[in-house]
């Protein structure tokens, strides 16, 4: 069989079906670019006959989105293949998709006609797409639940009539991989009888498969559709679409890439692609803002988690080698940044990892005391443990008998209604300066109490106020404890002007406390760190014998 493995994305067109889901003509010609910098050979832009509007961008994306083929889909009469044609034909290499079902189920429900009059239908429709555009493709709606020897038949025609690549759909998702697989070597050789053996080898004829999810088998069937002949896989970013969705293109892609050597064994050859990897993570965040449709963190290759080790094991693992727990070289796919993650399961290795790629040096003792401080502090406190509440604790430990600020006392009044707004009082006692009294107002009393903190040191969380300028970049609240009387925690994170960021958690009773308590230990170790940081990072840090 021909190595070249042709990929075909229906985002806009299958993908846009989800629920919920609209893209504009802007946001459609976007996502057609990025396709072709991924590298995709056909993308199908829309289905023109549903409305002006498709037709419109199908015409458009025909126009501008310039290195694939373009195809536009149409039911398998004339009206439908004509005002496809009108929209695609302005491609430099434009491909008509036909289809029509032909499963016993949708002959008699859906269609209501036999299968003599289907098979006549696509040759008609075949026929009629061919005379308009060399490039022709053919579907067989709902081909697995369709009898095989029919579904041949079908076929044969169409390749006769002049379609140039044949789609078997899993159109509802039913079928398993073996079977795909066995349904896929069953018309290649039924092709092959016919004399089309050259035609598939050289891929001047494809069979094609496009897998729906509803088993949660689409990738799976997509691939056992390759290994039994299949020489172009449709699918989607993401594997969004119709109900569960399609099968999920970057999956397929880097499962023909990362086991190459398996592909290698079973076909004699290695399966091509002309793809861009590294172009994976950002289409598919690309696809997710635009539709809408959030990723899940745990989605094979662009999910949140794909990458992040957490666990203590893995972690080391990861550290030591990054073979160990990955398949996959993250940056391959397009991410950024460490995979590893702090959380409750975290162990030394990872600390120290982290502390280290900040620039930090330390023996073992050092990195002793920071993991028994992060156990007992911070691991069962916050479920999202960024990297500036570690560098805290290190802080802590050559730096904290310099911190200036602490609470003294607070009145923090909050209002329901009316003109009036929350009120906050805050008394600091400033080591250097000596107590320091202010008041804020802000929109609830957290707000009024920061504004009123902030005021106190000479601070501004407002840019052009002229004072020393922070911003609040991550704020959180939990409770450690059940009932009404629960201790509360507070977790901030801020940044000043030069970009240094510093952490701060506080705990209390009452949780406008605890938050004004995380503030000030941000800024203690804020003014610490600008005095003393750059000179600590540049020592081998060592804690004196007690």
């Amino acid at each position: 069989m021909n190595p070249r493995i042709i990929l075909f994305d229906t985002t806009l067109r299958d993908g846009e079906q989800s629920p919920g889901v609209a893209l504009d003509l802007k946001q459609k010609v976007e996502i057609g670019k990025a396709l072709v910098e991924l590298g995709i050979d056909v993308i199908e832009a829309g289905f023109p006959i549903t409305s002006p509007g498709d037709f419109e961008a199908v015409k458009t994306i025909a126009k501008e989105v310039k290195g694939a083929t373009i195809a536009a889909l149409a039911r398998a009469n004339q009206k439908d293949i004509e005002v496809a044609w009108e929209a695609v034909k302005y491609s430099d290499s434009p491909r008509i998709h036909t289809f029509i079902a032909t499963s016993d189920i949708h002959l008699k429900y859906k269609l209501k006609k036999t299968r003599e009059q289907v098979l006549e239908l696509t040759e008609q429709a075949v026929k009629y797409a061919k005379s308009l555009c060399p490039d022709v493709e053919f579907s067989a709606e709902d081909a697995t639940r369709s009898d095989w020897d029919y579904l041949a038949s079908v076929v044969l025609v169409a390749v006769k009539a002049g379609a140039t690549t044949i789609n078997i759909p899993d159109t509802v998702g039913y079928t398993v991989p073996q079977e795909y697989y066995n349904l896929i070597k069953f018309l290649v050789e039924k092709l092959c009888k016919e004399g089309y053996e050259e035609e598939l080898k050289t891929g001047k004829l494809r069979l094609s498969v496009h897998c729906h999810n509803d088993l949660g088998l689409a990738v799976a069937n997509s691939v056992s559709a390759i290994l039994a002949g299949a020489t172009q896989i449709e699918g989607t970013i993401n594997g969004i679409g119709e109900r569960a969705g399609n099968a999920a293109l970057e999956e397929i892609i880097m499962i023909l890439k990362t086991r190459k050597d398996f592909f290698e064994k079973e076909l004699g050859y290695t399966p091509e692609l002309n793809v861009n990897t590294r172009k994976i993570v950002p289409i598919s965040q690309l696809v997710s803002k635009y539709t809408g449709m959030i990723v899940q963190p745990n989605k094979a290759i662009v999910g949140a988690n794909a990458f992040a080790h957490e666990s203590g094991i893995h972690q080391h693992g990861i550290i030591c080698e990054r073979s160990t727990y990955e398949i996959i070289d993250p940056a391959e796919v397009g991410w950024t940044g460490s995979a590893i993650v702090l959380g409750k399961h975290s162990g030394r290795h990872a600390i120290g990892f982290k502390l280290r790629s900040r620039g930090w040096n330390f023996d073992d003792k050092v990195l002793t005391r920071i993991f028994e401080k992060f156990r007992h502090e911070i691991k069962d406190v916050l479920k999202k443990i960024d990297e500036e509440y570690v560098e805290g604790i290190l802080l802590d430990l050559f730096l904290e008998r310099e911190y200036r600020y602490s609470l003294v006392a607070s009145q923090v009044i909050s209002v329901c209604s009316g003109s009036l707004k929350p009120f906050a009082q805050i008394e600091i006692e400033d080591r250097k300066e000596g107590r320091k009294v202010s008041i804020g107002l802000g929109v609830g009393p957290i707000d009024a109490a920061y504004k009123a903190a902030a005021e106190a040191l000479g601070y501004s969380f407002d840019k052009e106020s002229g004072k020393k300028y922070i911003k609040l970049i991550d704020f959180s609240i939990s409770a450690l404890t059940g009932g009404t009387s629960a201790e509360g925690v507070c977790g901030v994170i801020i940044e000043n002007e030069k970009g240094i960021r510093t952490a701060g958690l506080g705990r209390d009773g009452d949780i406008v406390i605890a938050s004004i308590k995380a503030l000030l230990k941000a800024l203690n170790r804020l003014e610490a760190f600008e005095e003393k940081g750059e000179f600590l990072k540049n020592q081998v840090l060592s804690l004196k014998e007690e």
